[in-house]
């Protein structure tokens, strides 16, 4: 199996039969080859090696990388994968917020802007807003409409993936069924790709930090409290696209805790942002939303630090089984109580490693994000350019440019 950097392994029959789509995975690590080692690894004829690399030298994704080492003669040319090509407008829509970036081809971040938007002003609004800003920032990249691969869109809710339809989101009045797709390709026409946000937040984590562990568990810890499951290398879903909505499992202690789900006992009912900040405000400690238990966590406030500690336990409680369940390699928290640092991971690591397997834990890695609040932004990027820079997209290009 030959592995490519951003996409799955590549087995060697296929890189023998498949064109110069299924070539160019081998290119995509960046690393520079010449035409003879690519036709060694393939096995393919030399010839069939340079047709292909020339119409991805065409096309833009393969460019000229210096001269190889010569053993007499003229030195041989090598090529590489070129991620300035094209770029990808990435939107990671939160709450009350929106960041929107242009990135290359390997996530990159070109431009940026963060913006103060609430995800209740309804759709319209939200992605009008969004395609404005984007379309700026492009711009202010030195880039044009033409350029742009594709949009990811990241969204704080259940997402159909295949249709990007919102689904009965919980915190989004107005965009159940909308279809953001075909919304935004109204002012852009190209590849738009929409999920969940804490499933781009964990593509971008693993991508950017931790590429080599397969099975990778990002757990969101904000406003809301969910997760991103990467396991044996790919995104889990699940059936309706709810896969990892740890926000809505019951926690023994919140017997007498409502949820806004109208169950009783959920985590998120417990140990999100307005969650503590209630618990905060009923002990006489003025909080009105997760900012503030931030600030008086800085601050040193005994009691926002307890109610932050035990946070943490309520989602190790959670966690514990998940690490029985799906054994994964590495646990993330990120969101914005996962940035307060220690005092919340204390609190999950200590009920994960008393509750789990000792098999399950003996090489478990408990870290908070490395990409912080740009996980969203690197995971929208790296979903486009999966799509955009497969085998089957590539050879698509490929011959409407022939």
């Amino acid at each position: 199996m030959t592995k490519t950097a951003g996409s799955s392994a590549v087995p060697e029959p296929a890189l023998a039969q498949g064109g110069a789509g299924v070539l160019f995975q081998l290119l995509r690590d960046g690393k520079a080859r010449t035409r003879a080692e690519l036709a060694l690894t393939t096995g393919l004829a030399r010839s069939t090696v340079a047709s292909r690399i020339d119409a991805l030298i065409a096309s833009g994704l393969v460019g000229p990388a210096g001269e190889a080492n010569s053993s007499g003669g003229r030195p041989p040319s090598r090529f590489a994968f070129n991620p300035a090509v094209r770029v990808v407008l990435a939107v990671d829509v939160g709450a009350t917020h929106v960041i929107v970036a242009v990135t290359d081809l390997r996530g990159e971040v070109l431009a940026e802007q963060r913006l103060a938007q609430d995800v209740a002003d309804g759709p319209e609004a939200v992605l009008d807003r969004v395609m404005r800003e984007g379309m700026l920032l492009v711009a202010a990249a030195g880039r044009s409409a033409d350029d742009v691969a594709g949009v990811g869109i990241g969204l704080p809710g259940p997402v159909e993936h295949a249709t990007g339809r919102p689904v009965k989101p919980p915190i989004m009045p107005g965009w159940d069924g909308f279809d953001v797709v075909a919304y935004v390709q109204r002012s852009l026409p190209v590849p738009v790709l929409v999920d969940n946000d804490v499933n781009i937040m964990a593509l971008g984590e693993r991508t950017a930090h931790w590429p080599e562990h397969d099975n990778f568990l990002f757990i969101k810890v904000a406003t809301g409290v969910g997760s991103g499951i990467i396991s044996s290398g790919t995104l889990q879903r699940g059936a309706n696209g709810t896969a990892g909505d740890l926000g809505h499992v019951r926690v023994p202690r919140g017997d007498d805790v409502l949820c806004r789900c109208g169950n009783y006992g959920c985590l998120e009912a417990l140990a999100s942002g307005p969650a503590l900040a209630a618990e905060l405000d009923r002990q006489g400690v003025p909080a009105a939303r997760g900012s503030d238990v931030l600030r008086l966590v800085a601050q040193g406030n005994l009691q926002a630090i307890q109610v932050l500690r035990q946070a943490g336990r309520d989602v190790g409680d959670v966690l514990a089984t998940v690490v029985n369940l799906l054994n994964p390699s590495v646990i993330v928290i990120g969101g914005s109580l996962g940035q307060a640092g220690e005092h919340l991971m204390a609190g999950v690591r200590e009920v994960v490693y008393r509750r789990s397997l000792p098999l399950a834990t003996a090489h478990l890695r408990i870290s908070l994000s490395m990409a912080g609040d740009r996980a969203a932004i690197l995971g929208a990027s790296q979903m486009v350019t999966q799509h955009v820079l497969s085998p089957a997209a590539v050879e698509a290009t490929l011959q409407a440019a022939g």
